[in-house]
């Protein structure tokens, strides 16, 4: 049934009206940042949260909601020892912890069904009082110290926790039942307070055009919503008490002004843990709880369930667990389907874990930037010393977009979602050629072409990888269903256009096709900030910025040949980024005037180059990944894509007779495999014999665990740049940077990342598509065994899976050594997905549901080839 769903556009949008929407942290992002100085940790904090009226979304723990997030819902909990409700993830700001912002809360994105019609969510609850003000304490520490986690604290000693577990099913496309199962794991009866809200987001203080609805009681066990947005809905709840509030700003609490109205948004919450008059006695307005409570004994559980609907039905219960039993089946069915044959059982549950988590990762993203800055017209603009984004007034979000991570990144990363996009369409190609297309729209690109990076600053340059992600939905699309996408093709292509020549007009200051970028996603990875270089230098020409316009070429020049087959007058654009390719390609290894070539023939590797106010030049000899990422400008081109492009063919045989010296930078263009395939790429010859040598040792890039960021040849002997009585360092880390440089938890000092892993085992795939077994290297270098670039790919993604093997303690290989609990019974099964490992015990670091990128280990685990 899900496969049919998906299968028919019209119903897999309407399957996919409700959802896992909701954000897992609103307060603390740019959006509700209305301070006049632009702090936006301080603005609207944790604690300040549950006071304040969001203006652009919603948060809360695994929370429901429909696409425009009219109406919300999701459970809260309450131990009877916290000061406040759980309403919401706790965790610490980027000033309060010692490697940034990090969430301090344990909870697993369980299961989703792509259409979300059965979700699973688990949350583990203390039952002593929620350790608020350690967790905060003990983080004051330096950045050479680890972060001090809650596993660290005592409160889940003796398994003194509940295991709740939230799981969504829905009967229709608008009737969604929500099931709260509590389980006691500790030795002792323990009492538990459900509180399942239902609220709508507060759109009418700002926006005239609609009223306030209402929420209000029919019955003792039976709620109804009405809204000019989305009609009524009812909401059935088998007993307990009912509660009513405003979803208003407590403005006395926060603000220190009169409130508008007495039962504010904290109303619920001081009326639960304080006794106070703060709910509405007429039992009506725009938020309300159900109070459940129940005593569990040990080793047992206690099941609430709530229903919402816009259906008036006499008997909700009647069909409740039979809708869970067939929802379940049809997702087990359609995960065991899509998983391959030769997939272990627990690959098979890393598998549907990991998709799980990237489909609740979805999230309601509204933003106006305008509005934003000057607000609504008939509302005064208030006071903004620093007006953040001021240049991106047309940008306009209102989608369903797949976040990073919906706490530690809770809006939306142009690069990371272009990963996104290459996993998503294994379940869902719909949507994962929508995620690329609202990037691209005019109200999210920059009129000059510039893509939006994320919201705290969308003038930042993220890595071009659209163009690739683009392709590989396609043809993953194409493979699956045998029908070519053109029109998702067509209207992608046109849009990368303006994004390319804002590249070519920006980033190339002397116009002789070397790249900058800056920071361009690698954050620490140089030995000063590339954004802002050290006085004197006035230039950075980058090896990555001028490999990923390399592949991005490439990449267009695939496009254009496949577009040219439907339509030959995209031979023009073929052409075009034929030559643009050949030029950076060359650039690269040519010393110019006033430019000096990336490729160091004496060490056999790509690095930065700086240029100096006196208009010398000089490498900065940083091994790291910016002098990898020229291996990913590859693509293998077959015979038969030239037949019928005459004009491509001649502009072709006009370069090689009038420029043979830019072909030979590349590899041979002229010398096709038995299969008919030429191999268009950076890294050929000798340059890949020696990049190898360097990637597959286990003393520079190659761990356990995968492909380092940074060489470990700096781990006891630093890089250090000398320049006007300064010195400029950098030291391979493979945990958490001790610089801070970038501030918060940015770092790419050592640790390995899931996507650009991807990316070299995707390239080493298609060098073997072109050489087959012809081409064999030692793996790891110096060992003397000889393997296929194919099964270098399937060794490296085997690296990637040791993460998420099981130590000899029980536990998954990316969990702390000091935190015991991963080996019992009830965590040691539950996967989390980190944003980076450490480069020498796999150990997860950064954010800890980063199943934006770190999905593609799902992408790894579909695509493994043992042959």
């Amino acid at each position: 049934m899900e496969n049919t769903r998906l299968s028919k556009p019209q119903s897999e949008r309407k399957w996919k009206v409700w959802g896992p929407y909701i954000s897992e942290r609103q307060w603390g992002t740019v959006r509700e940042d209305y301070s006049a100085s632009g702090n936006t940790w301080s603005y609207i904090n944790h604690d300040l949260a549950r006071s304040y009226a969001y203006r652009w979304g919603e948060d809360g723990i695994a929370g429901f909601c429909d696409i425009e997030q009219v109406l919300c819902l999701a459970p809260v909990f309450w131990n009877g020892k916290d000061t406040i409700l759980k309403e919401r993830l706790f965790g610490l700001t980027n000033q309060e912890g010692n490697h940034g912002e990090d969430v301090k809360e344990l909870y697993f994105h369980l299961d989703s069904s792509p259409t979300h019609s059965y979700c699973k969510f688990l949350y583990k609850y203390p039952q002593a009082a929620f350790p608020y003000m350690e967790l905060l304490q003990k983080n004051e520490r330096d950045r050479l110290t680890p972060e001090f986690e809650i596993l660290d604290t005592t409160v889940f000693k003796d398994n003194r926790y509940f295991d709740c577990v939230i799981e969504y099913a829905k009967a229709g496309t608008k009737d969604i039942l929500m099931q709260i199962t509590i389980h006691n794991r500790g030795p002792e009866t323990a009492a538990i307070h459900v509180l399942p809200q239902l609220w709508f987001r507060n759109f009418w203080r700002h926006n005239p055009r609609y009223n306030s609805p209402e929420i209000r009681s029919i019955s003792n066990n039976c709620l109804q919503t009405n809204s000019s947005r989305n009609g009524t809905y009812y909401f059935y709840h088998d007993g307990g008490e009912q509660l009513f509030c405003e979803n208003e700003t407590n403005s006395e609490r926060i603000f220190h002004k009169t409130n508008e109205t007495a039962f504010v948004k904290d109303g619920i919450n001081n009326y639960v843990i304080n006794d106070q008059k703060t709910i509405n006695p007429e039992k009506k307005g725009t938020k309300a709880a159900i109070w459940l409570k129940a005593d569990v004994a040990p080793g047992s559980f206690k099941t609430f369930k709530v229903r919402l609907s816009t259906v008036q039905m006499e008997a909700p219960w009647a069909d409740f667990d039979e809708i869970f039993e067939i929802r379940l089946s049809e997702t087990d069915s359609y995960y065991n389907k899509l998983a391959p044959a030769a997939l272990s059982g627990k690959q098979k549950g890393l598998l549907r874990s990991a998709l799980g988590g990237l489909l609740w990762g979805k999230q309601f993203y509204y933003f106006d930037v305008f509005k934003w800055l000057f607000g609504e017209p008939h509302e005064k603009q208030l006071p903004r010393n620093f007006q953040r984004n001021y240049d991106w007034q047309h940008l306009t979000c209102r989608n369903i977009i797949s976040m990073p991570d919906k706490w530690e990144y809770p809006w939306f990363a142009a690069w990371d979602l272009a990963f996104h996009a290459a996993t998503f369409v294994h379940i869902d190609p719909e949507f994962a050629k929508q995620q690329l297309l609202v990037i691209l729209r005019e109200y999210y690109m920059h009129p000059n072409g510039q893509i939006p990076a994320y919201e705290w600053n969308f003038s930042d340059v993220n890595p071009p990888v659209h163009a690739w992600s683009v392709w590989y939905v396609y043809e993953a699309d194409k493979k699956k269903t045998g029908i070519p996408d053109w029109d998702f093709l067509e209207r992608s292509f046109q849009k990368l256009l303006m994004n390319f020549t804002w590249w070519v007009n920006q980033k190339d200051a002397n116009g002789t096709d070397i790249f900058e970028g800056g920071f361009l996603g690698l954050d620490n990875i140089g030995v000063f900030d590339r954004n802002h270089m050290p006085p004197g230098i006035t230039r950075l020409q980058q090896a990555d910025a001028t490999s990923w316009m390399a592949m991005y070429s490439i990449n267009m020049l695939r496009i254009s040949l496949e577009l040219a087959q439907h339509n030959l007058a995209y031979e023009e654009s073929a052409a075009k980024f034929f030559r643009h390719f050949l030029n950076i390609g060359w650039a690269m290894h040519h010393i110019g005037k006033r430019d000096m070539a990336l490729w160091d023939e004496e060490d056999a590797f790509y690095y930065d180059a700086i240029q100096f106010e006196n208009g010398t030049n000089q490498r900065l000899k940083v091994r790291s990944l910016v002098g990898i990422i020229p291996l990913l400008a590859v693509e293998i081109m077959n015979v038969d894509l030239f037949k019928k492009l005459n004009e491509f063919n001649a502009r072709l045989g006009s370069i090689k007779r009038t420029r043979p010296d830019l072909t030979k930078v590349i590899s041979d263009i002229e010398t096709k495999n038995k299969d008919g395939n030429y191999l268009f790429a950076i890294m050929v010859g000798d340059r890949l014999e020696q990049l190898l040598k360097r990637l597959l040792d286990e003393d520079e890039f190659l761990s356990d665990y995968g492909i380092r960021s940074l060489s470990k040849c700096y781990r006891d002997k630093p890089f250090i740049f000398g320049y006007k009585g300064s010195e400029y360092s950098i030291q391979y880390e493979p945990g958490e940077s001790s610089s801070s440089m970038f501030g918060g938890n940015s770092n790419w000092r050592g640790p390995i990342w899931l996507p650009i892993n991807y990316l070299i085992i995707n390239a080493l795939r298609k060098y073997y598509e072109y050489y087959g077994d012809s081409y064999t290297y030692e793996f790891p270098a110096r060992s003397g065994n000889k393997l296929t670039l194919k099964q270098i790919a399937n060794e490296l993604t085997k690296r990637l899976l040791n993460i998420f093997e099981k130590n000899e303690e029980g536990a998954y290989q990316y969990h702390s050594s000091t935190q015991e609990q991963w080996a019992d019974e009830y965590f040691k099964e539950h996967h989390l997905f980190y944003e980076f490992f450490n480069g020498d015990t796999g150990q997860g670091l950064g954010a800890s549901h980063q199943t934006g990128w770190t999905a593609l280990i799902a992408n790894l685990l579909l695509e493994m080839d043992e042959s």
